[in-house]
């Protein structure tokens, strides 16, 4: 079964938003006094441009990214996902920011390495933010343009993020230098790796296209000894125009083996393409979640 993370409906639901905001938040709180102010890690966005500027004039990080969220906020209010989300995102910044300011005296870096600080730094911020986005909220910045751009331009959060930060990473790259760039890359990439994955699940499944001079024979094979569903397509061969079956299964990846002998068994000449299925929802896998406030 594909893994993924439900959140329940009605009023459990949003004590559960609220849950994964706050926690989410501090996370990422943790994970930038923990690894990036020490060792002058640029995380990108509005955190940060804050570190940036830690850095160079020693204004504290929280309230700098406090301040500089405030006009992103009614941006997100206003088009990235109405009052409901508004209001998660108010308190994921608020969280942050307080935070980060209020922790930092107490937390000492666990390291120096460069190569540390990008795998646990990155984790640690990826499934922050993951989950703060599970939340149906945002931490603010430049989460905010991510997720405009993930509900009008169907792009990935994580990928819309790491788009966003190239830039802010060319300008510290003028402050730090271009090691610093480096780490502050491979880091986002981390980062947002792992974010997707919290917010999209991890690919456990696999669908397989089947194309067969014995289709209903696979067909039922299938149905009757694997136990799965299929769907059968109307194609069309490129090179002879004759009208041709092609089906479509899904299966979990314990079950590729066994779907590849079963076919080869009722037509050794059968062409089989098994791809990964990022996330695959309705019966016999996850079960469909509530949809968004």
């Amino acid at each position: 079964m594909a893994w993924t993370f439900r959140i329940p409906g009605g009023r459990l639901g949003v004590v559960f938003d609220y849950a994964l905001v706050i926690v989410g938040s501090l996370l990422v709180a943790i994970g930038t006094n923990m690894f990036f102010v020490p060792n002058n890690v640029v995380s990108g966005g509005v955190t940060g441009i804050s570190i940036i500027l830690h850095s160079l004039v020693g204004t504290p990080v929280g309230l700098v990214v406090l301040v500089l969220n405030l006009p992103l906020l009614w941006l997100g209010w206003k088009y990235a996902g109405g009052l409901q989300f508004f209001i998660r995102t108010v308190v994921s910044v608020v969280i942050l920011s307080a935070a980060i300011d209020l922790t930092a005296p107490f937390i000492q870096p666990p390291t120096h390495d460069r190569l540390l600080v990008i795998c646990y730094g990155g984790l640690i911020d990826g499934l922050g933010m993951g989950l703060v986005f599970r939340g149906h909220g945002t931490t603010g910045g430049t989460d905010v343009l991510a997720r405009l751009a993930h509900r009008t331009l169907g792009v990935g959060i994580g990928q819309s993020l790491l788009a966003i930060n190239v830039v802010i990473f060319a300008a510290a790259g003028f402050i730090f230098g271009a090691e610093a760039v480096m780490v502050a890359l491979a880091l986002a990439f981390v980062s947002a790796r792992v974010l997707d994955l919290v917010q999209e699940g991890f690919s456990a499944a696999r669908s397989a296209v089947i194309i067969s001079v014995v289709p209903d024979d696979v067909r039922k094979a299938v149905l009757q000894r694997l136990g799965r569903g299929v769907t059968v397509l109307h194609g069309r061969g490129g090179y002879t125009g004759y009208p041709r079956p092609v089906l479509y299964v899904v299966v979990t990846p314990a079950e590729v083996w066994r779907l590849k002998r079963l076919v080869a068994e009722v037509d050794p000449a059968a062409f089989v393409a098994i791809t990964p299925a990022q996330e695959v929802l309705g019966e016999g896998f996850t079960p469909h979640a509530g949809g968004d406030d």
